[in-house]
């Protein structure tokens, strides 16, 4: 392996999913700002394959010339049942054309690396990979490579040595970490999103059977620094005229001290934005979600998985059905748009469970449901490990194509009807709803548009 002394940086967004809105490469915005916080002598330029094709990419590094490409892989595949599709070929080929157009080393990382690491780095053949939270160790490496020193004391790093594999797993998370938009890129998202994200929070306290979160993540929660939020959304709003964003924490409401005080900033600095988030309907009352509203909460993303108390102790929800509609009502009291995402024929589901789950949907007013069919299972959760003890995988699939949990006590097929017969609005993975939504786009809609079809 060739290592570079030169200062050349390509960080290359490689999701291309643009349903139901493209969603801004954020993780690569925090290692962007990171690496030019850290070194000046970084020449950095971005590529994001959202919008743009392989021979775009090609132009780029044959022009561009870097020294170091950093991938970043934002999902393994759609989890979606009905269509399971795989982005590995996809993520293979971005890998093959780096090859072919420059000698820069490649490193890989992102939320979907980070989740089949060893697997994906043998599949996908990087010279390196980083896992999990990623700016510490992605800048520490390439300082190493940059000046010819010991790589084998960077943690989270995964690499050959002698033909073996070695990586050095240790959970390390960052004090203080900035972010920066690209111009550009703002632009784009801005018209085609019609949302910024932003992240307050890493890490994820609860332990949903099936969950990712805390294998990239962890469970440590850790706030960032909220007046380096406040100053970005301030600059956004007054300089770049956006007033709409999302906060993509895995659950917003985990700390509310810090977001009391980050509400309390919106405030008083007279920030007229609007925004939205994951929230849990634990750690939650009226006085937060008034002092939220009042801040600009616009929209809420409930992680509600069912509407049946036995479904909910399954996926050891920290919540009870009760719990859902009283913050449900709630809602709607204070006029702020809410859905419920949901899964369908997951772990121990009945077909008495699933009804369960309709007959209570019609209690819920004002709203819209987001249902999943299934489990997609992932390593490392106690999913994987229910699926093997059922026989539902083999305990060596590896899992890097899409493999679900789906009980065989109920039958799928009649889902979407017994949906239509509750009055409410159901949005199932297959509906597709791109045109209307490009059509409130181009009228200048902003949000995630969902609240236009709450019933």
């Amino acid at each position: 392996m060739k290592m570079m002394k030169k200062n050349k940086i390509l960080l290359v967004s490689a999701n291309k999913m643009r349903d139901p809105y493209p969603v801004y490469p954020l993780g690569l915005a925090y290692l962007h700002a990171y690496l030019k916080q850290q070194s000046t002598e970084l020449e950095i330029e971005i590529f994001d394959f959202v919008d743009k094709e392989y021979a775009d990419y090609e132009t780029v590094l044959r022009q561009f010339k870097p020294d170091f490409v950093g991938i970043s892989l934002r999902n393994v595949d759609d989890v979606n049942v009905y269509v399971k599709e795989s982005f590995i070929s996809h993520y293979s080929k971005i890998v093959d054309c780096t090859r072919e157009n420059s000698l820069a080393v490649v490193i890989l990382g992102g939320a979907g690396y980070s989740i089949f690491p060893e697997l994906m780095y043998e599949k996908i053949k990087p010279d390196f990979g980083v896992y999990g939270e990623g700016e510490l160790h992605f800048y520490e490496l390439i300082n190493a490579l940059r000046q010819n020193t010991d790589i084998s004391h960077i943690h989270n790093l995964i690499y050959k040595k002698d033909g073996k594999l070695v990586f050095k797993k240790q959970k390390q998370s960052l004090k203080k970490i900035d972010l920066d938009f690209n111009d550009d890129m703002l632009d784009y998202y801005w018209q085609h999103s019609g949302m910024l994200n932003i992240q307050t929070k890493r890490g994820c306290p609860y332990k949903c059977i099936y969950c990712t979160y805390p294998v990239i993540e962890g469970h440590n929660v850790r706030t960032l620094d909220q007046d380096s939020i406040i100053e970005k959304l301030e600059y956004l709003y007054r300089k770049k005229n956006i007033d709409y964003f999302f906060f993509t924490d895995s659950v917003f409401n985990i700390d509310n001290d810090f977001n009391y005080r980050l509400a309390e900033q919106i405030i008083s600095r007279n920030l007229n934005i609007h925004w939205g988030a994951y929230f849990n309907f634990s750690n939650i009352d009226e006085q937060l979600l008034s002092t939220m509203k009042r801040a600009g909460l616009k929209h809420i993303e409930f992680g509600t998985d069912s509407l049946s108390d036995v479904m909910l102790k399954n996926y050891d929800k920290s919540f009870t059905v009760y719990d859902i509609e009283r913050i449900s009502d709630i809602c709607v009291k204070l006029e702020i748009d809410y859905a419920h995402f949901l899964i369908l024929a997951g772990i121990g589901e009945t077909e008495e469970t699933i009804a369960e789950t309709f007959e209570n949907s019609k209690r819920l007013q004002k709203t819209v449901f987001f249902p999943f069919i299934g489990l997609r299972i992932y390593p490392n959760t106690r999913l994987h490990q229910v699926a093997i003890d059922e026989g539902i995988v083999q305990p060596d699939d590896n899992l890097l194509l899409p493999a679900y949990y789906i009980s065989d006590k109920v039958n799928i097929d009649t889902l979407k009807e017994k949906a239509s017969l509750t009055g409410k609005r159901w949005i199932f993975p297959d509906d597709d709803l791109s045109a209307r939504m490009a059509k409130m786009r181009s009228r200048g809609k902003k949000g995630p548009l969902w609240e236009y079809l709450i019933q």
